[in-house]
């Protein structure tokens, strides 16, 4: 897989999560303890969402990250695009969303059309983190606020053996008994490890004009939340 690129790449990652788009909100709370939730919590937080704001959860997949922002300010408005028709279906179970097939790389909205935009686990999914960043970058309003959670190489540390069994025997274990589809379950390991360090993404980040780029790593240094703004003077 870590050889496709392009069109190859995409097609792959559209069919691994089609799929598992069934399993993946239960195999989301297992794999981390139910701490996706609160991760999920504090991403919107970061968002500073003020009521009327326009928000775009990017990569939207079942539609948790969207929930939790309506959770947190009912009256914002909000668009809730991924590219995987299957991930939109299995979240329409848990209630209506303003849901719109988009891609990450090529976004179908104008310049400067949202206050926000949120991501949950898909970074590290594009074809181009770069042109991700920057059509990002582009639909924001100046003063907008990026805030990206997802998955980081961590550190060596006394915990790496253990974070390479969990993430190498456990997650492909359970993924397997859970949806089926162990096969789906070592991919996601796997580009995560190949994803890049915390410190990384946000100089990628800032590489494409975003400042007051800030990162706080969690779960030992596996996951980490990201945020950062458009300049108010930006074109």
């Amino acid at each position: 897989m870590s050889q496709l690129t392009g069109d190859e790449r995409a097609s792959y990652v559209h069919n691994v999560f089609s799929r598992i788009a069934k399993r993946y909100d239960l195999m989301n709370r297992l794999m981390t303890a139910g701490q996706d939730i609160r991760w999920r919590r504090a991403t919107i937080r970061r968002a500073r969402l003020t009521p009327s704001a326009y928000l775009l959860d990017l990569g939207a997949g079942t539609g948790d990250l969207a929930r939790e922002a309506l959770r947190q300010q009912p009256v914002i408005r909000l668009v809730a695009a991924d590219f995987n028709l299957e991930m939109m279906h299995a979240g329409q179970k848990s209630g209506s969303l303003p849901w719109m097939n988009a891609d990450a790389l090529h976004l179908p909205f104008p310049d400067k059309s949202f206050d926000a935009v949120v991501s949950g686990f898909l970074m590290r999914n594009v074809g181009s983190l770069t042109f991700a960043l920057m059509e990002q970058y582009r639909i924001l309003k100046q003063g907008g606020r990026i805030v990206i959670l997802e998955t980081t190489r961590p550190r060596v540390s006394i915990f790496t053996p253990l974070i390479w069994i969990y993430m190498h025997l456990l997650i492909p274990l359970i993924g397997g008994m859970v949806s089926g589809d162990r096969e789906a379950y070592r991919y996601l390991p796997a580009s995560s490890e190949s994803f890049l360090y915390a410190e990384e993404l946000a100089d990628q980040m800032s590489s494409v004009g975003f400042y007051r780029v800030g990162y706080r790593r969690l779960m030992f240094g596996t996951i980490a939340i990201h945020w950062g703004e458009k300049d108010q003077s930006a074109g």
